[in-house]
Parts: structure tokens; sequence; C-alpha cells
């Protein structure tokens, strides 16, 4: 493991809503959005505090803090919402918006965020709302396709898919020249259990 990883916390998807989103995805890009940097569906999930670039020695703290984090956020599930985007007249991410029990999914990320603050790691200074990411405009493009992603938004039904929240993830991405590539590292179940290291985080 190199002495330095890329670290954020997460919730993962179960394989069929990575698919649904897959779907949706397709049938955004059919009305005229296939320009757009498109998160592959494998790589979509619901972070809930990004750590960036952090060395490999600080992980059993960031482990435990994490696992101290979960022990009182009960099992809840998500559903899959409406479609919208970031950055006003000059759109920069393209979601999908999560419903059902998510003021129990702030609150554990809250617990993430103080957790991690008491090791140094600062709280995230812009508001937060729970959203899968389907796709960024690039700067360049961002004005003419303020157009086609309104009517596409307009247009595209976004398909019922529930999200079951059972455990929270710390996760490393990797930067390769396909995009990021991530793994997990520790799993940290909610309802009391600990999270457990991965024998193959020491890859």
């Amino acid at each position: 493991m190199p002495e330095t990883i890329r670290l954020f916390v997460a919730i993962e998807l179960p394989g069929e809503v990575r698919e649904a989103l897959g779907r949706l995805q397709h049938e955004l890009q059919r009305r005229g959005l296939e320009k757009l940097r498109w998160v592959r569906p494998e790589g979509i999930h619901l972070t809930l505090k990004f750590l960036g670039a952090t060395p490999t020695e600080r992980l059993p703290a960031i482990q435990h803090a994490l696992t101290e984090a979960v022990p009182e956020t009960a099992r809840h599930e998500l559903s899959l919402g409406k479609l919208g985007t970031f950055g006003g007249s000059r759109p920069r991410v393209l979601w999908v918006d999560l419903k059902g029990e998510v003021d129990t999914v702030r609150r554990l990320r809250e617990k993430v965020e103080s957790a991690l603050n008491n090791l140094g790691f600062e709280r995230e200074a812009r508001g937060w709302s729970p959203h899968l990411t389907l796709a960024r405009v690039r700067p360049e493009t961002a004005r003419e396709a303020t157009g086609p992603i309104a009517h596409a938004i307009s247009e595209v039904e976004v398909s019922a898919a529930t999200i079951p929240v059972r455990e929270m993830s710390l996760m490393q991405s990797t930067l390769r020249p396909i995009g990021a590539v991530y793994e997990r590292i520790a799993a940290f179940p909610l309802g009391g259990a600990c999270g457990e290291l991965l024998a193959d985080s020491e890859s």
C-alpha cells in the first residue's frame, strides 16, 4: 500500500440500484447529453465525507473513529428521488436526490463529520444534501448544455429503486486514465457492530 492514499467515507449501492442508475443515465444521454462526463454506474455511491490524500499510518485511528460513530445509527432505507443540478444557470453536476429516511442518514453524516473532525479533518463548509452524482459538465460547455439538461430533466422519469442502508464504508480512490477507481478498505455495519479492516486493503 502506498504511503498516502485518497480516502472518503460513503454508502455503497446494491447492484440493482446501480443498474437502475445506468438505465437512467442512458435515457438522459439519448436526449442530447452524451457529451457530459458520465460517472460509471459501478462508481456511483453516496459520499458522506471526503478526506483526500491521507497518510496510511492514520488508517487505524480513522477506522476507530468511524467505528465509534456508527453504533447508535439504525439501519434504514433510502430511495431514488428527483433529478437536479448544481451550478444554477451554468450547471456543473447532474444528480438524482434521495428520499426516504434522509434524517437518519443526515445524522449519520454528522456523526462522521464530528468523529473525523476530532482527528483534525476539517468540517465541510457547504451544506449537504443526500444525492448521487450521475454526470459532470465541462466548464466550457456549461452554457450550451443548460437548455438540453433542463429539457432532459423534465422529460425523463426516475424509476423507483430502494437503497437499504446497512453499513457505511471507508473507501480508497485511485486516479487512473479511465477515471477514478474505488476500493473498499473497511466496512462499518450500522446498529452496533464494529467495522472490520479488509485483508485486501494491505495489498
